[in-house]
């Protein structure tokens, strides 16, 4: 009996203890959650389209360098783009995108290869991001048409009259740009809700490039100067963006550019500078989009078999119908566009004479598919030291376009 008295009593007093060490034993402190990394803020997003443009066709002689290069003559199906973007605030005031193209043509005979297209980062002046400046390679803020996306855009490719301006859109530099919280909540507003907008590139810019292009070496030892003013604002249901910008610089030509019979500057080095004017009326359902500008620039003289400073003029008008259909949306558009001077960044700055109507369709079924038919009637004529072009001819463009 004593052994049970004393195996109970050590029983009883190991339980007393363990309840003693229950209630005066902290309970153990979990680890503080580490901070995240810059990397954790890093979004990866993209696109790629898939073409044909032969459909139809009329005059398989017809071909647009500066657009799409598998117009035409010995051509098929193509990649037309194929985007990365990797993006994200890594700081409250710090913003980063990089994008790559991995479809660029290192030459004719050498296709998809990955190519830096935008590298760029944005430093806020204050928390609500009013004023950014951007430093790398990015957007030139000049023309609605070069800012918007080509993932937005309705048209298969972008105006002569504007692109030719900025080819590649892109340049490397520095550039400010101004926008209230409002306005800038009303810019994304314009691309989240399938409206076409362009972006944000502020109410105000500017900015100072290079001036030879996207993934080109500088080669003279002047900058570009542009400036932009852009401001949406809404008139009851309808929304509406007015915009006017300009650059103006000088622009060498690169020695492989220019034709050895061609008479030139000797330093091949030229005035560039122009202006432009926009007008959108954002589809709701209807819209309504309009650019112009005027300029000069490089151009071949077909009289002189020179390159010479010349005058340039063109843009487009575009109508469109945004509406609902079964679980997706239908945007038809018809867009006119003209131009009328040379293209800095083809061979002698071919003087172009443009004219070309585009009727399309945009059919999105679901948010990550696209389907685009465009029906293109074109007259296009240029001219550079060993060639003078002029070709007309119809075709019927398609593009699957698929976003991730």
């Amino acid at each position: 009996m004593l052994v049970c008295l004393c195996a109970w009593t050590s029983v009883f007093a190991q339980g007393s203890l363990q309840d003693t060490l229950k209630k005066t034993t902290p309970a153990p402190v979990s680890a503080s959650p580490s901070h995240s990394k810059w990397y954790d803020k890093i979004s990866i997003k993209g696109y790629s389209q898939f073409r044909y443009n032969r459909l139809l066709e009329t005059n398989p002689d017809l071909k647009c360098e500066q657009c799409d290069k598998s117009i035409g003559r010995g051509q098929s199906f193509s990649f037309r783009r194929g985007r990365v973007v990797l993006s994200g605030d890594i700081h409250e005031r710090v913003f980063l995108y990089l994008q790559f193209d991995y479809s660029s043509d290192a030459s004719s005979n050498s296709k998809h290869y990955l190519q830096v297209r935008d590298a760029y980062i944005d430093y806020a002046f204050d928390k609500k991001k009013t004023f950014r400046v951007r430093a790398g390679q990015s957007k030139v803020p000049y023309g609605f048409d070069n800012l918007q996306s080509s993932s937005i855009r309705l048209p298969l490719d972008r105006s002569d009259a504007i692109n030719s301006g900025v080819p590649n859109e892109r340049d490397i530099g520095l550039f400010l740009y101004y926008a209230p919280q409002k306005t800038r909540m009303l810019f994304k507003k314009l691309t989240d809700e399938g409206l076409k907008g362009s972006g944000d590139y502020g109410i105000a810019a500017f900015g100072i490039y290079n001036g030879q292009s996207a993934n080109k070496p500088e080669l003279n030892d002047n900058v570009h100067v542009v400036t932009r003013l852009s401001y949406p604002f809404q008139i009851g249901r309808q929304l509406i963006e007015p915009g006017f910008q300009a650059y103006s610089g000088q622009i060498t030509l690169a020695s492989d550019q220019v034709s050895s019979g061609a008479r030139k500057i000797s330093n091949l080095t030229y005035d560039d500078r122009r202006m432009a004017v926009s007008m959108i009326l954002y589809p709701q359902p209807f819209g309504l989009a309009a650019e112009y500008n005027i300029g000069k620039g490089p151009g071949f003289d077909a009289i002189t078999d020179s390159i010479r400073t010349q005058n340039l003029k063109g843009g487009y008008v575009m109508a469109s119908y945004r509406c609902k259909w079964r679980k997706g949306f239908l945007v038809p558009y018809l867009r006119y566009q003209v131009y009328d001077g040379g293209k800095k960044q083809e061979l002698d700055a071919r003087y172009y004479h443009v004219k070309e109507t585009e009727i399309g369709v945009e059919w999105q079924p679901i948010k990550n598919l696209e389907l685009t038919m465009a029906y293109v009637i074109a007259d296009r004529r240029y001219a550079d030291f060993k060639v003078d072009y002029s070709e007309k001819g119809n075709m019927l463009r398609m593009q699957l376009q698929v976003n991730y």
